[in-house]
């Protein structure tokens, strides 16, 4: 009878479906061709709708202003066309340049420049969109099926389905929204995609190799961006491959693959370097042989291979004489460098006589692949000479130069990012191995390229020419600690802890040479090795950022393998339990994180059956299986295998992984023709008729839910509209200093904003913001000794032939002598390079100080009349400076040109102000602190000693009271608050701190009135329901309750202590193995329920305190031991 009545109710609905197809073909005339064409606008017309779609919301969510991290450097870099940090992106400095001639105002520039990551990223959707309906295409239609408005449906439903939930996705939307080179890297990688795609369609008409020479120009620029593209090759030689061969085999595939990986291998290790190489081998005969200027050389070689190219293509087309056809090809390969791997030349000119003797044995000419090839070639070298505004903005010495790559030798070691070092890839050292050593206890070094460099001239009647200041040099490391496919390799404490925290490191005993004798090591075995990777590398640093993109994100706070921080989570207890603790009883302030995001695995599982509808679904299915698996990989596991990451990575790195989620979206889409396969088929056993119809519009509607789950949970943590915090916080550390000061910083984070706030948007270009890890370069005190808008160039007494060539990188402290020395004295001995100031007997010639005591003098009355020293203050000055270097071993460039600016300073009356930011940390201080005085973000350096808490509260009222911005946040309401990451929270509670420091020293002079409204300030411009109160906060309670405030003290401390009391509360329920990940913050939180019961106490509020210790009772808590 149930079945009698399934049949009658499906019977019914067969019926209005049929009639629906009936009037559906009356618009869609029944033959194969209208349909296509049909198809053809639509598939046109929807792309485009969903261009529109991701573009709102892009633009509804954008950052107005710069974002932290590198946002600042790249808006920068692009307003001004500036040299930003290696390997540099001419292409996206162009792109923004162009749309920041669109703003109105300078503050409107960086809006517009992350409106073009907007729009680029809405294009990458756009192009994902037709990515998956011609792959989807290729499935539903196999076998002898033509189109119909089911199937088209099916189709249309696969592209906007993954095409939606990859611009809904965690990573690829956060890239969106600010000014940074991967939403316009996916941009590229989309578009090469397409384009072989659209490449296949056409395949076997004429002229269908424009669209691989166009995807060469393609690779050629996008270098010029990210070098992301390169990894899209392996996908598009299968799609060549498939489309080319009418019998693909397993072989054919793999010869295929590894063809695709020899050409990756060209490009990265012979092309893009060899076109430097081989121009600076040009250089050199123009400068230093023939005597030409400067570049002259890389302007030749750039005219010869833009000729010899062009010559041997136009020979392909004439076929005039095929010994000059092959013997122009081969001139044409050597030229652009692709044969020269490595730093030497052997290897090349063997590849050149292989090249040689392959084409010259061979009886049949391949005039049509040569020419491909050449063409490509030339549009590549075209495309990668966007690198030359790289050189001639360089040359031009704007403010921000970085690298200063002004010629081809610096623009080689731009490109290859030297600054950042190397890692071991397929065989090196691991954690516990030493440089090996001679017996006389030297390193042992393997010598590579030279280092060339301009001479620095000593006059200016001097001819260009280079010379070699070194070479690069790799330490060999003892070989019994060596091992293939080393992973755990860093030398680094912390990160030697980690290594065996995640590894299970017991490790086994090797002896090893030392320069002590024979020494017994524990080495790690190859299998805790590989645990590792496989933990740590590829599960926590791809998996994790995977599943937040399509299984469910815990939280939006950096985790690095606690239980409680930013962790995957699918929505359903019984899993995430496991992961992330028990999610029945969060604390608020994790269960309201708006970085929680819950998709119940949704995306994954469609994913799933796309992956395996597509691998099923014969012979196109599996090809295109092939190729979607193959961009997969190669733009993520590819990459974890590439980056070698160690522990302790200062942010969260899912955008590095960007293309591998773009490629699982396009399994996404075609989960949704899966799902309407396996309707379309229950629907045929239930009714026994067929239809297309039905099956795709349940499946449809069903699998749109997907993306728009996605959504709902996404917008909220990646809304940044309204959002100026770190423009105006980097604003905030210029406003913390006097005019015409200097303020050293460190980190990206506390230097890119600042240059962002000068350099776009004007504002105190008096400041000279110097980057302390930067002056430890040549290049950098350069362009410090030079002047910058309204700054004056930096005091750095040391002359351009002490520092040049970095040949005093470290220095030594070598307690020679029991007085102490001047700091001028000192620093005469180390810039001098007569041989008593560098021979040292027992070490040879070495760079070194002669005593780690040493003293600036100072001139009271100078430092007095130039106003340095407040009034209150005069007979305070001291007579010398005397910085604690006693455990100094050495210093290193930079810490000796800070040195030298300090002391300089000194000498000329403190005229001039200097100051280290809060953020700096205690390594760069040098160990000056006692003589430190805060103004607000910043610490002025004084000759005066510990006073006032080395607070000048005056001026760090004045400041942070009066003058500070805060980015918004001041304008909004708890209904409706803005969205703001971990490093803005942090940053956040960064000025608490300062806030509360403030307030204690007020409190401490008897400024009770200040201090109230400073403590007042900082609750109403950053309120918990922003920014969670933390420990951070304690002495913002407490100095309510010493100021009399016993109401706002109290709303304050219950505020933490039921905060505290939570997560207390959920601690309880975790694993031994989930709480030991968590003891640092379960001792915090302890930390905190303490002290709020404490200064509830002292407050005389037993009846709130003892309802606290009530509660904590009830629930079971147990307080740490105080021992």
């Amino acid at each position: 009878m149930r079945y009698g009545l399934g049949r009658i109710v499906f019977g019914r609905w067969n019926a209005f479906f049929e009639i629906a197809i009936h009037r559906a073909d009356g618009f869609f005339v029944k033959t194969k061709n209208r349909y296509m064409k049909n198809y053809k606008w639509l598939n046109n017309l929807l792309g485009w709708v969903v261009f529109v779609v991701s573009a709102v919301t892009y633009i509804l969510t954008l950052e107005p202003t710069a974002s932290f991290w590198d946002c600042g450097e790249f808006i920068a870099s692009g307003y001004k066309l500036e040299v930003g940090h290696p390997p540099g992106n001419p292409i996206f400095m162009l792109t923004a340049r162009f749309f920041a001639n669109f703003a109105s105002s300078p503050s409107e520039v960086a809006y517009m420049v992350n409106l073009m990551s907007g729009l680029l990223s809405a294009a990458t959707i756009l192009l994902l969109f037709w990515t998956i309906t011609h792959l989807a295409r290729k499935i539903v239609l196999s076998g002898d099926r033509e189109m119909s408005v089911g199937r088209m449906v099916v189709i249309f439903a696969c592209g906007i389905v993954g095409s939606l939930a990859y611009a809904w996705s965690d990573t690829f939307w956060f890239s969106a929204v600010e000014g940074e080179v991967y939403a316009y890297s996916s941009f590229c990688t989309a578009l090469v995609f397409w384009l072989i795609l659209k490449w296949e369609t056409v395949a076997d008409e004429p002229h269908s190799n424009r669209y691989i020479i166009l995807i060469a120009y393609l690779i050629g620029l996008s270098i010029a961006v990210h070098l992301l593209n390169l990894l899209c090759i392996p996908a598009i030689v299968l799609v060549y491959y498939y489309r080319k061969y009418s019998n693909p085999s397993v072989k054919g595939s793999l010869v295929a693959l590894l063809l695709s990986f020899a050409i990756i291998v060209l490009l990265l290790y012979g092309l893009i370097p060899g076109f430097v190489k081989v121009a600076g081998w040009a250089e050199l005969l123009c400068v230093n042989v023939l005597h030409m200027p400067f570049n002259s050389g890389v302007l030749f070689y750039f005219f010869v291979v833009i000729g010899v190219i062009s010559w041997s293509i136009y020979e392909t087309f004439a076929q005039r004489n095929e010994k000059l056809i092959k013997t122009l090809f081969i001139v044409s390969i050597a030229l652009v460098g692709m044969p020269f791997i490595g730093d030497g030349i052997w290897l090349g000119l063997l590849l050149i006589a292989a090249l040689a003797f392959y084409l010259f044995t061979r009886k049949k000419t391949a005039v049509v692949t040569m020419n491909t090839i050449l063409t490509c070639l030339l549009v590549i070298f075209i495309g990668y000479s966007s690198y030359a505004l790289i050189v001639i903005r360089s040359t031009a010495n704007t403010p921000m130069d970085q690298n200063s790559p002004e010629d081809i030798f610096t623009l080689g070691s731009y490109l290859n990012r030297e600054q950042y070092g190397e890692r071991p890839l397929f065989y090196g050292q691991t954690f516990g191995a030493e440089v090996e050593r001679t017996a006389d206890g030297a390193p042992v070094v393997e010598q590579g390229k030279a280092i060339w460099r301009r001479e620095v001239k000593q006059n200016e009647n001097d001819r260009d020419r280079y010379i070699i200041t070194g070479y690069n040099e790799r330490y060999q490391y003892q070989p019994e600690m060596n091992m293939l496919f080393p992973r755990m390799y860093s030398d680094k404490a912390t990160h030697i802890s980690a290594y065996k925290e995640w590894s299970g490191f017991k490790g086994h005993p090797v002896r090893v040479n030392t320069g002590n004798g024979m020494e017994t090591k524990m080495k790690p075995t190859f299998m805790e090795n590989l645990k590792f990777f496989f933990s740590y590398q590829l599960n926590f640093m791809y998996w994790r950022y995977f599943m937040w993109n399509f299984a469910g994100r815990q939280n939006d706070i950096q985790g690095h393998g606690e239980v409680q921080n930013g962790n995957w989570i699918s929505g359903f207890n019984f899993i995430d339990r496991h992961i992330a603790g028990d999610q029945t009883n969060l604390p608020a302030e994790l269960r309201d994180n708006p970085g929680r995001n819950v998709f119940y695995l949704l995306p994954l599982l469609l994913g799933i059956i796309g992956l395996l509808f597509q691998a099923y679904s014969g012979k196109k299915g599996i090809e295109g299986f092939w190729i979607t698996f193959f961009l997969f990989f190669m733009t993520g596991i590819a990459i974890v295998i590439y980056l070698n990451q160690t522990p302790y990575q200062p942010r969260e790195r899912d955008y590095a992984y960007a293309g591998s989620f773009y490629a699982f979206a396009i399994w996404i889409g075609l989960g949704v023709a899966g799902v309407a396969e396996a309707i379309r088929r229950i629907w045929t056993k239930v009714t026994k008729k067929e239809s297309d119809l039905l099956p795709a519009v349940v499946a449809s509607v069903l699998c749109l839910c997907v993306p728009l789950q996605m959504v709902s949970q996404t917008w909220d943590d990646h809304d940044r509209s309204g959002r100026y915090v770190c423009r105006d916080f980097g604003m905030n550390y210029l406003s913390s200093v006097e005019e015409n000061a200097i303020l050293f910083t460190n980190g990206d984070n506390d230097t890119f904003p600042l240059w962002y706030a000068q350099e776009v948007e004007g504002f105190r270009t008096d400041v000279r913001v110097c980057n302390l890890s930067y002056l430890q370069t040549d290049w950098y005190i350069d362009q410090m000794k030079r002047p910058a808008y309204e700054s004056a160039p930096l005091p750095i007494s040391a002359d351009k032939m002490v520092y040049s060539y970095d040949k005093r990188p470290y220095s030594y402290v070598i307690n020679r002598m029991d007085d102490s020395l001047s700091v001028s004295e000192a620093l005469d001995f180390l810039y001098s390079d007569e041989a008593w100031t560098k021979d040292l007997p027992g070490y040879g010639k070495l760079n070194h100080l002669p005593t780690d005591k040493m003293f600036i003098p100072i001139d009271r009355s100078a430092a007095l009349a130039s106003g340095a020293v407040p009034e209150k203050w005069a007979d305070k000055v001291v007579d010398r400076i005397v910085p604690d270097f006693s455990k100094k071993r050495g210093f290193s460039m930079s810490e000796i040109a800070s040195l030298d600016m300090v002391n300089t300073i000194a000498a000329t009356g403190w005229e001039r102000p200097i100051y280290f930011a809060v953020t700096v940390g205690n390594d760069y201080y040098l160990g000056l602190q006692k003589y430190f005085y805060r103004t607000g973000l910043a610490y002025r350096v004084l000759p005066l000693e510990s006073q006032s808490g080395n607070i000048d509260t005056d001026k760090m009222y004045d400041n942070m009271v009066n003058k500070f911005r805060w980015g918004g946040l001041d304008a909004v309401t708890e209904q409706n608050p803005l969205y703001l990451d971990e490093n803005i929270r942090r940053m956040c509670i960064t000025m608490r701190v300062m806030f509360s420091d403030l307030v204690a020293q007020l409190i401490a002079e008897g400024k009770d009135e200040k201090a109230l409204k400073a403590l007042d300030t900082i609750m109403e411009k950053v309120p918990g329901w922003q920014v969670p109160h933390d420990y951070a906060s304690l002495k913002l309670a407490d100095a309510y309750f010493v100021l009399g405030e016993d109401e706002k003290g109290a709303a304050l401390t219950r505020e933490l202590l039921e905060s505290a009391i939570e997560y207390l509360d959920w601690y309880g329920d975790l694993t031994p193995v989930q709480l030991r990940s968590a003891m640092n913050d379960y001792q915090l939180r302890d930390y905190v329920v303490k002290s709020c019961l404490s200064l509830l106490y002292s407050a005389g509020m037993e009846d709130v305190a003892d309802e606290y210790m009530n509660d904590i009772q009830a629930k079971g808590i147990r307080l740490l031991s105080n021992n």
